[in-house]
């Protein structure tokens, strides 16, 4: 099982990787009090960021929190990420081109910070996988926009939830509204993707389950045109690297419940809201989605991206058009 707080430093990707030469480091967390900074990750040769981790405690777990900035910036913007039902934080800053949304968020002057829920990736195990669920990881949240507000010394902040982090970050922001400045959520799970009973509280993860989002062609293999071989091998690779063989199940207990069964109440979010995603996703319920701008305050938007799926910020024909809409959306 994982390491509580296992820091690893960063990705270095060089031209090499189309030959197969990837090369990666790795560390260990300091468990002081203070902020330590990684090596510079270096993904041009022009560009380079630095990411530092930010020691948080809460319900006597550690949690992983780290802030990315882009080198020779000095930000005055906050934007936390929040992650998926599965895999953590790692799958925002995936090292390959200019793919990470991460890396393109700092560039934008962000000051980009990336959250581990209780028992994922870097964060502290949970005896209960259950414990988890997405109330608990709206409290998590609580705690890591407290910290980021503290450390930056800015009072408002921005939140974007993928996939299940949008059940989180909406109960979060339906709850805590002082520092929140706009909310995206991306691939939104607005309702119940089919009932399933579960019957562990920890999914085992494998390479193939992490793999599964990503496009196929008639023949069920992967749709290279949609996907670049490369991002796939990588992205699964951190997920194992990260997020080892399992990560507990309380998120998806919660959204493995009938369609009809509404998980985000749209109504409670009282800051403008993007909801963004692809037209292709399978696990949206996108009668919620075309109607959401109805029950959204003033200044939200509708962003559809028709072809997209899932993994949209990692498809090649549509993560640039994703990138642009999200930034036109946030620099308001």
């Amino acid at each position: 099982m994982k390491q509580l707080l296992k820091k690893t430093i960063g990705i270095i990707l060089s031209a090499a990787l189309l030959t197969g030469m990837v090369f990666s480091l790795s560390g260990c967390n300091d468990q002081s009090d203070n902020p330590q900074p990684s090596q510079t990750v270096t993904a041009e040769a022009e560009k380079s960021y630095t990411v530092i981790d930010f020691p948080l405690t809460r319900n006597g777990i550690a949690l992983h929190l780290d802030r990315t900035t882009a080198d020779g910036t000095e930000p005055q913007k906050n934007i936390l990420l929040t992650h998926g039902v599965t895999y953590s934080s790692h799958e925002f800053d995936v090292d390959y081109k200019d793919y990470s949304l991460a890396r393109r968020l700092a560039d934008e002057g962000y000051a980009v910070w990336k959250l581990d829920i209780a028992g994922f990736g870097q964060s502290g195990e949970v005896e209960d996988g259950y414990m988890p669920d997405s109330d608990y990881a709206a409290e998590d949240i609580n705690a890591a926009v407290e910290k980021i507000v503290s450390e930056s010394g800015q009072d408002k902040i921005d939140i974007l939830g993928w996939s299940w982090g949008t059940v989180t970050a909406s109960r979060y922001a339906s709850k805590y509204t002082d520092h929140l400045n706009r909310l995206v959520l991306y691939a939104p799970i607005l309702s119940g993707i089919g009932k399933y009973e579960l019957t562990e509280d920890f999914h085992h993860n494998t390479w193939e389950h992490a793999a599964y989002d990503f496009q196929r062609d008639s023949n069920g293999n992967f749709d290279y045109s949609i996907t670049e071989r490369e991002m796939i091998e990588m992205f699964c690779s951190s997920c194992w690297h990260y997020d080892d063989e399992y990560s507990p199940n309380g998120g998806r207990r919660d959204i493995c419940v009938d369609k009809s069964e509404k998980l985000i109440d749209l109504s409670k979010i009282t800051v403008p809201t993007l909801v963004i995603c692809g037209g292709s996703d399978p696990y949206l319920n996108y009668d919620l989605v075309n109607s959401s701008l109805d029950e959204l305050p003033e200044g939200s938007e509708l962003e559809v991206i028709e072809g997209g799926a899932h993994v949209i910020m990692y498809e090649k024909p549509y993560y640039k058009e994703f990138q642009i809409k999200l930034t036109a959306f946030l620099n308001k």
